[in-house]
């Protein structure tokens, strides 16, 4: 699954199908988990879903669990696939096509590649040379070539927390990211730590006089996260749990918790959140 092919049923066909598909093709897929053909299908549309990048959304409909919607689309063997664009559908077909013909299929629904080349994929490398200015500049321009795609959106949310433009951050996080939830709520909790900055210097003052306050500790953890600096953040949070794992009902843990959840979904983060986790098993076993 990812925010370009996703399962979806009855009760959230409308905000996840009918909605987005007044702006970008979305291709129904109607199968079942008894369908030998489907068991080819299925696989191969969500490896194209990703290739092309936005230029469609799979929809995947379990014809088993959802016959309404089956009915409803006239779905007479499966695996089916309907195209809806603009509130019309706009083309179908049935049975297991070979890829050069699936491919053939979508290049005439799905919509023209973004003008520029990959500015997604441009932005995420100005990310790590730390030119955030210039990776923002870069997702603008690929979200006015391409309104409808959430991650672009959401990785200038990312970007704009990184420079600590929290206020811009916030309301660009206002909308709705059906497509996008789990990312979208992470950096929402991203955003709610930025409100925790403080003068690290004073903090790390305290702590080097009391070591042993736990409580300094965690108010230095939450400083460094509003400053973006996560690996100090999760170090401090860590020590407090290695050094007394029960204090505050276990605060050193849900503060490790609260930084694994602000950071999932920014692949950046990935190594460091495996990292840490493992550490914070260590510790507790």
């Amino acid at each position: 699954m990812s925010q370009f092919a996703f399962d979806v049923s009855i009760e959230d066909f409308e905000p996840k199908v009918l909605v987005p598909s007044e702006t970008v093709p979305v291709v129904v897929d109607f199968w079942a988990p008894w369908c030998e053909p489907c068991k080819v299908l299925k696989p191969m549309l969500e490896k194209l879903a990703e290739e092309y990048k936005g230029r469609f959304l799979l929809a995947m409909v379990n014809s088993d669990e959802n016959p309404e919607l089956s009915q409803h689309f006239g779905v007479r063997s499966i695996p089916t696939v309907k195209v809806l664009f603009q509130g019309q559908l706009v083309d179908e077909f049935s049975g297991a096509l070979p890829e050069g013909q699936i491919r053939e299929f979508l290049d005439r629904i799905a919509l023209p590649p973004a003008p520029g080349g990959n500015l997604r994929e441009e932005a995420a490398a100005l990310v790590l040379e730390g030119k955030l200015e210039e990776a923002l500049a870069k997702l603008v321009e690929a979200s006015k070539a391409k309104p409808e795609d959430q991650a672009i959106q959401l990785d200038a949310v990312d970007v704009l927390l990184q420079l600590g433009r929290a206020d811009e951050a916030g309301q660009l996080l206002s909308g709705e990211y059906l497509q996008e939830a789990d990312r979208a709520n992470a950096l929402r909790a991203r955003l709610a730590l930025s409100a925790g900055a403080a003068d690290t210097s004073e903090l790390e003052a305290k702590l080097a006089a009391n070591p042993a306050d736990h409580a300094v500790r965690l108010d230095l953890s939450r400083a460094y996260a509003a400053q973006s600096r996560f690996r100090e953040a999760m170090e401090a949070a860590l020590e407090v749990v290695i050094r007394d794992r029960a204090f505050d009902e276990g605060a050193g843990r849900k503060a490790m918790l609260q930084l694994f959840e602000a950071l999932a979904g920014s692949e950046q983060y990935d190594d460091l959140i495996r990292e840490f986790r493992r550490k914070m098993s260590a510790a507790l076993n």
